[in-house]
Formats: C-alpha cells, structure tokens, sequence
C-alpha cells in the first residue's frame, strides 16, 4: 500500500514539473474552451446564386491622397465574401474601378454601375472616412476607415424593398494607438486595416460566433 502511494506521489510530482517547465497550465486549455460564444446572424441572407459587385465610393479629397483605394478596398471584401460564401459569383474590381476612372460622374449609381455588369446585387460602400496617418499626429500611422452600406438588388420583385441600408463599418488599427511611420509599416497598417474592413463587411452576409 505504501510501495503504491509512493509511486503515485512520484507521478504526480514528474507531472507537476513538467507542467511547470513547459511553462503551461492544464487549466488554462479548459479555460479556453469554455469560453462561451454565440452565433451572429447575418444582415443581409439574399446573397446566395447571384452575380455581386462590389462598390466602392469615395470623395475627391480622398481620391487624391489615396488614388486606388476604391480598387484596393473593393478587392479586399470581394476576396473575404469569395472564401466564406458559396454559390455566388462576384465581378472583378479592376474591371469597375476602370469604369469608375472612365466615367466622370462622381456621383455613381449604384443601380446603373451593377446593370452595366449584368451583376444582380451591389454592395455599395460610401466612405465617410479615411486615413491611413494618424489625424492627431502625423508622424504616426494608424487605419481609421468608416463606411456605410448598402445593398441594391436589382432583380426585386415591384412589390419588395430594392436597396437595404446595414449598418455602418468603422474600423480603427491599431485600437492601442498610432505607429510610429516608416515605408514598412505603412503598407503593413494599411494591409491590416483593409483585412479587419473586409471582415466587418463580409460578416455582414454570413452566420459567424463571437465571443460573449
């Protein structure tokens, strides 16, 4: 009986330094896992076997700072809705940003833009805001992108709604605050930036979990 407790004292002491060495907790795993999440549901469901364009609007202003940021914006949510969604097809950017640099009406409709590419759905985001320095401190650079949006289906029936206003996209990186500029990090921010933008706004028309 004793012999038995020995050994299992010995056990239980390998177990703890290894636990210790390795420098983890077999708590902390638990932990983890029962962090309990719920399911989001989307906005906007009406996605599935359409043909989607994705539109990007932005002022003058913004257009001279950040001369492809329609184009680059517009790639990023294509690509984030062309990995979670199936059954949809999805316009080319290059395509429509070049239509956007032929036409010389600032104010595009989103309607007449989505017939030109026999697209059945638009997905037009208006930016009210974007930066990529830091608008309290120049030196520094941190992504501040908002955008409302709004979905036009263009095969509604008479009788049902043909555009829905979602909710707006605000993104802010890093939250912690600017960086300090260097060309690296510069395309760095801007890439992250873009990438958290793309989420929020492909999130819009798929069921995702969150973390309560």
């Amino acid at each position: 009986m004793i012999r038995r407790f020995m050994i299992l004292k010995a056990l239980l002491i390998a177990v703890g330094l290894s636990t210790v060495l390795c420098g983890c907790s077999y708590l902390l795993p638990l932990a983890f896992v029962a962090t309990p999440k719920q399911k989001v549901a989307p906005e906007y469901d009406k996605l599935a076997n359409t043909r989607i364009l994705v539109l990007v609007w932005a002022d003058p202003a913004t257009l001279f700072d950040y001369p492809y940021v329609r184009l680059e914006l517009a790639s990023y949510v294509r690509d984030k809705l062309a990995a979670e969604l199936s059954n949809i097809e999805l316009v080319d950017p290059v395509r429509v940003a070049d239509y956007q640099q032929r036409t010389l009406d600032g104010s595009l409709d989103p309607e007449r833009v989505g017939r030109e590419f026999d697209a059945n759905t638009v997905v037009y985001l208006e930016l009210l805001q974007f930066q990529i320095r830091d608008s309290s401190a120049p030196d520094f650079l941190r992504a501040q992108i908002e955008a409302s949006v709004a979905v036009y289906d263009l095969d509604a029936d008479p009788d049902e709604p043909k555009i829905y206003h979602l909710k707006p996209v605000e993104v802010l990186y890093p939250e912690q605050g600017g960086v300090l500029f260097s060309t690296s990090n510069s395309a760095q921010v801007r890439q992250a930036g873009y990438a958290l933008f793309a989420e929020k706004v492909a999130r819009k028309f798929y069921e995702y979990e969150e973390e309560l």
